[in-house]
């Protein structure tokens, strides 16, 4: 087993490493000078192999974690309901850190983790989604900021990472790639996960490297994507283990939880019967209480009260109380079930005996609680940002199979205010703490003065890579590939390990989501919150507004006033001015302007750009949606040139997206079908004759009408409505046609990003209830043809 770094040689690394080894070399470094003797005969020469790169003696093993989700006081080790005793475990041998901080959102909070720089110089100013063509915003990893994987891998470790990514440009998630800003191109060795912003938990869209691969297990099976990633990541740390040793590792595991679908096993979800029946409001008091009591926030915080437009449980009706309790019953399920198996991969670390020897910092949650689920809570999350149903009555008729693959379920949102307790808002609101504020718990035995303690220095995710390289004794370069490097902004938080006392090294931050803006320094924050983070799905319009002078700025005194409770912008106004100005220097230096780009996906170099006819081979699966022509409310033709040549080919032809909204063309019981799948909640279908034997050509069409009047039916949404995409549908075999139906919608955008598209075959989950997947075609498919009209 590898030496260890002495506690007081680290704290002494901390202290000094960021200055010192300032532009210190490049990486990689220059092949070794040959050390054997090249002569004209082999008697007089002797050979020499070059010497592998070697980590710094004693380095450290560096297991980072990342849930996603998850609110300031969720899980039980920061006072919150839901059981987390693995993650108390780790944290009574370890360091809490109560004042650590992310970005707000997804995507930036990754890239300023994996970068030691803010999300705007990463390329990563907000998601990766909604990109713009400023450098700021277009999601393209800037060079100059090299991740901890790559200085790493340069510098003798291995490298691996598991489970969520969501830090590639969207139009480069294809098959063809490129692929040197997918994690395998960014310094990790290995990668297993998905690539997208949320998956299903038990149907998701795997990459293993750059390869799509498929689930090896069904939900009904007892699939679970948590327990499939932590399968593989000690998989990982066993061949690794078995072959190098010796050789220290950086192990990057980011859940897809709990992140909406809040897909879970029943059984955990039963452990939490009638839990939450109390309401919100109760909840976060009972918080409040149990963090005094643990001490993870000081004895004079207050607690903040609840925003304006969310509803005080007392007013609610027996339904809405019935259904928002079992919504949490299933999230608090969901978070203790990750923990469980982020358990069993410390479990692995420990009967391998690397446990010692591995620095672990374990951030729950990649910003505050999410509302986007909206005030009711969704069972087709994304589906409601195009207006899918959210009435409770209707939520209500499959209550008892929320956590399970049919329904893409998210809660509704007084339970994202009621897991960031103490602070105002949540998810999105980058000018408050609910937003921000996130644990840290680091574990690193032998190297901690005190376990089960807190710790109280501001620190931010930029400032986990300087103290990762500060750990391993790892110079930060000054180039990487030969390109210069952007400073870290980070602070290495390693003196605090040993320390207590020792004032924050990281002084000043600022944080911008969709317009909403903070900075923190020395102690104060002034910030400008733009609009409730729950009308991200019913009116997206209002985070692209403009009218950026007309914000309101809030100052909080937060090195007295732990939880923003008291509001010092009329008192004050001369240091809301100085604040307001620091903001702006920031942001200049940042690239944050223009606020809130708005998105253009027509503009971005997709693969797709400009074609309006596409052909695509039997065999062809696992194309996504970023790779492929956007249908929207166009008219469009499908031709497929088959063969049945028994008479009884069945099976799918072609089929994009999944049981949560899509499209698939298929063969079925003898007749050929076309099923339209809104959201999971609304399935029409175009039903022909029997396919005859032979070769054929199925050709189907729909044309699009503006008349809303069908697509009204049974739809109470609006926006929906508006978005259904009504048209009339054909069908025809050999130029006979064989089927017309007008369609009041069309199904052909999923609501889970990484369901793809198909050919002879339907991966991930079915688009329609009539067939399991893949439900593979038995016959014979030449080609399929799309046609934009």
């Amino acid at each position: 087993m590898r030496r260890q770094i002495p506690a007081f040689t680290a704290f002494v690394l901390g202290l000094t490493l960021p200055l010192a080894n300032a532009g210190a070399e490049n990486l990689p470094r220059p092949d070794a000078p040959f050390t054997g003797v090249v002569a004209d005969t082999r008697e007089k020469s002797t050979p020499a192999f070059p010497e592998p790169v070697k980590a710094p003696k004693g380095a450290p093993n560096v297991l980072l974690i990342l849930l996603d989700d998850v609110g300031f006081s969720a899980s039980s080790t920061f006072g919150g309901a839901a059981a987390t005793p693995e993650l108390d475990k780790l944290a009574a041998g370890g360091l809490r850190y109560n004042q650590f901080h992310t970005t707000a959102i997804c995507s930036p909070t990754r890239a300023s983790l994996l970068t030691g720089r803010n999300q705007h110089q990463t390329g990563f100013g907000n998601l990766a989604d909604v990109a713009t063509g400023y450098p700021a915003y277009n999601s393209i990893w800037k060079k100059e900021t090299a991740s901890i994987a790559q200085v790493l891998k340069l510098n003798g470790y291995s490298t691996a990472a598991f489970g969520k990514w969501h830090n590639t440009p969207t139009w480069e998630i294809s098959p063809v790639g490129p692929f040197d800003r997918w994690p395998t191109g960014l310094g990790f060795e290995y990668f297993y996960g998905f690539l997208a912003g949320e998956t299903s938990q038990l149907e998701p869209q795997l990459y293993r490297n750059t390869v799509a691969v498929e689930p090896g297990k069904t939900p009904t099976q007892g699939y679970h994507l948590t327990s499939d990633i932590v399968d593989d990541a000690v998989k990982w740390l066993h061949n690794h283990e078995s072959v190098a040793p010796e050789k220290p590792f950086f192990l990057y595991f980011a859940t897809g939880a709990t992140h909406a679908p809040h897909h879970v096993p029943q059984e955990w979800i039963d452990k939490y019967k009638g839990q939450f029946d109390q309401g919100w409001d109760k909840l976060r008091e009972e918080n409040f209480a149990r963090q005094k009591t643990l001490g993870v926030i000081p004895a004079n915080a207050e607690l903040t009260p609840r925003p304006e437009g969310l509803p005080a449980w007392e007013t609610l009706s027996a339904d809405q109380k019935k259904l928002y309790a079992h919504q949490m019953e299933v999230y608090s399920a969901f978070l203790s079930h990750t923990d469980h198996e982020v358990g069993r991969l410390l479990k692995a670390l420990d009967d391998e005996g690397r446990a010692k020897d591995t620095l672990v910092l374990y951030i729950v949650g990649d910003n505050g609680g999410s509302a986007e689920g909206g005030l009711n809570g969704s069972d087709a999350n994304l589906g409601t940002l195009q207006g899918a149903n959210t009435d409770v009555a209707f939520q209500l008729q499959h209550l008892s199979d929320l956590g399970s693959p049919s329904y893409d379920n998210h809660y509704a949102a007084g339970w994202s205010w009621a897991t960031t307790t103490p602070f105002q808002w949540m998810k999105q609101i980058a000018s408050h703490f609910g937003g921000t504020r996130n644990p840290l718990v680091v574990s690193w035995p032998g190297h901690v003065a005190q376990s089960e303690a807190i710790r109280a220095q501001f620190g931010h995710v930029n400032d986990i890579a300087p103290t990762v390289y500060a750990a391993a004794g790892v110079a930060f370069p000054e180039k990487v590939d030969g390109v210069a490097q952007t400073p870290l902004e980070g602070k290495s938080l390693l003196p605090s390990f040993s320390d207590p006392n020792v004032k924050s090294a990281h002084t000043e931050q600022y944080f911008e989501i969709f317009g909403n803006r903070a900075i923190y320094k020395d102690g104060w924050v002034a910030g400008a919150r733009r609009y409730q983070p729950w009308e991200i799905f019913t009116d997206i319009t209002k985070i692209f507004r403009g009218g950026f002078e007309n914000d309101r700025w809030e100052l909080y005194h937060v090195e007295e006033d732990f939880s923003q409770a008291h509001d010092l912008a009329d008192k004050n106004p001369e240091k809301l001015a100085e604040l307001k100005a620091e903001f702006d220097k920031e942001a200049r230096r940042n690239g944050v302007y223009p606020l809130v780009p708005i998105p253009e996906p027509g503009k971005r170099p997709i693969p797709a750009a400009g074609k309006t006819h596409f052909v695509f081979y039997d065999g062809v699966d696992r194309l996504p949606a970023q790779a492929l022509p956007e249908i929207g409310a166009r008219s469009h033709r499908i031709t497929a040139t088959l063969d049945n040549a028994d008479g009884k080919a069945e099976g799918v032809i072609i089929a994009d997206g999944g049981r949560h909204g899509g499209f698939s063309l298929y063969v079925k019981d003898g007749k050929l079908i076309y099923a339209s799948n809104l959201f999971g909640q609304k399935l029409e279908r175009v039903v022909g004759k029997a396919l005859p034997k032979g070769k054929a050509t199925v050709v189907y069409e729909f044309d699009v009408d503006f008349s809303l009047k069908e697509a009204a039916k049974g739809l109470v949404s609006a926006a929906l409505v508006a978005k259904a995409r009504p048209g009339q549908a054909r069908l025809t075999v050999n130029g006979e046609e064989v089927a017309s139906e007008h369609l009041s919608s069309f199904g052909g955008f999923g609501s889970i990003g990484t369901e793809t598209l198909d050919i002879g075959k339907d991966l991930g989950s079915p688009v329609s209830p009539d067939y399991e997947s893949p439900f593979a075609f038995t016959g014979k498919i030449e080609k399929v043809e799309l046609e934009l009209k």
